[in-house]
């Protein structure tokens, strides 16, 4: 048997201490990855709707008092604003809009956007069904809302008490439009009871000129009143919950290093003292102290690495679940190379962590000793 076999196979001896200690790492493992494409997906789901349809970037409202607080934690401010940014130089459109949020029938969690229908061709908009609604009590829906409310092209929807037709079903891409309508400014405006205003403005700049500089322009001459926002960074409320999340995600890390790294020391300690005698033989027939702690920080790893793969699947399963039944509406998890490359660093972190101490220990058992062993 090849050194590297003997590797892979001694580990699983004793299949019911490796399963314990494989489950116990795995979870942490599975919650690493979890959080990671958690994470990821509502950065992309932010990024997505701040340069909705092609925007070069948003502009919000800086006063944040409590008597215009829209949803989401946004103010909103007077409309007439988009007429002043869109004749700004530079500027090639300006389009207001209304995000607030409604109570349905079907949903608790229904995403309501006021759009002049004007704009529509510039949100990137998919009919996949129906039309594009014509008159104020008309709505489209997008597909994932439709998939979740059971709602097609004819019903009608409740909106915080006023019914409309659904004349049409779009796919933009961005989660946060998707499991919402579409309707137009006014008529979010007054569901809203927040008649006039728009809670922020998507402004795209002519092709020959520099987004930074427009943008900057933009804030200095309306510092008292707007504020630009041009990526993710700038977003705090977002920022704050991308932050959360990464604590939680580099504290669980630590955790499974800890946690993970006791219990692999357990299994390998026992596996040494239940093979005293082997590793006496080992020895014996010429085997160098350096051979026989690679074998056992091997094993350690072997166990760790499994342990990897395994939770890595259940955090992808686990997410797809909660995704599946809405658990996170508005977010779609993003799975990229680094939230497993994190994932498998931790399971070998902890692999090495854990293997030193029994190897170290098997290394230092005396050959004579050990074949005495009983």
């Amino acid at each position: 048997m090849s050194f590297l076999s003997l590797i892979i196979k001694n580990p699983f001896r004793s299949k019911s201490r490796a399963l314990l200690s494989i489950i116990g790492i795995g979870m942490g493992i599975a919650t690493i990855v979890a959080l990671g494409a958690i994470t990821d997906g509502l950065i992309a789901s932010a990024e997505d709707t701040l340069h909705a349809g092609g925007s070069d970037f948003t502009i919000s409202s800086k006063e944040q008092d409590a008597s215009n607080m829209a949803s989401f934690g946004t103010a909103s401010f007077n409309e007439t604003w988009r007429d002043k940014i869109a004749n700004e130089t530079g500027i090639e459109w300006a389009a207001g809009v209304y995000v607030g949020m409604a109570i349905t029938d079907d949903d608790p969690i229904f995403i309501l956007i006021g759009l002049d229908k004007e704009y529509y061709d510039m949100i990137d908009l998919k009919i996949t069904e129906g039309s594009i609604n014509k008159n104020d009590n008309e709505i489209i829906i997008g597909k994932m809302a439709a998939n979740s409310i059971n709602k097609t092209v004819g019903d009608e929807i409740s909106l915080n008490g006023e019914n409309y037709k659904i004349t049409g079903v779009f796919e933009t891409g961005n989660p946060n439009m998707d499991m919402g309508g579409i309707t137009s400014l006014s008529t979010v405006q007054d569901l809203m009871d927040d008649e006039g205003q728009i809670t922020s403005i998507y402004v795209k700049v002519d092709q020959d000129q520099d987004v930074d500089a427009i943008s900057e322009k933009i804030d200095k001459k309306y510092e008292d009143n707007l504020t630009t926002v041009t990526s993710l960074s700038d977003i705090e409320m977002v920022g704050e919950m991308v932050d959360m999340l990464n604590g939680a995600s580099l504290a669980i890390s630590v955790l499974a290093i800890v946690i993970g790294g006791v219990g692999i020391i357990n299994t390998m300690l026992m596996s040494v003292f239940e093979r005293i005698r082997e590793i006496g033989v080992l020895k014996a027939v010429g085997w160098s102290n350096k051979r026989i702690l690679f074998m056992i920080i091997g094993e350690s790893i072997v166990i760790t690495i499994t342990a990897g793969i395994i939770g890595s699947v259940v955090g992808v399963i686990g997410v797809e679940l909660l995704t599946y039944f809405q658990v996170m509406p508005g977010v779609l998890p993003v799975y990229t190379i680094w939230t497993f490359a994190k994932a498998f660093i931790v399971a070998l972190t902890v692999g090495i962590i854990g293997g030193i101490y029994p190897a170290i220990k098997a290394t230092n058992l005396p050959p004579t000793e050990a074949l005495r062993y009983e």
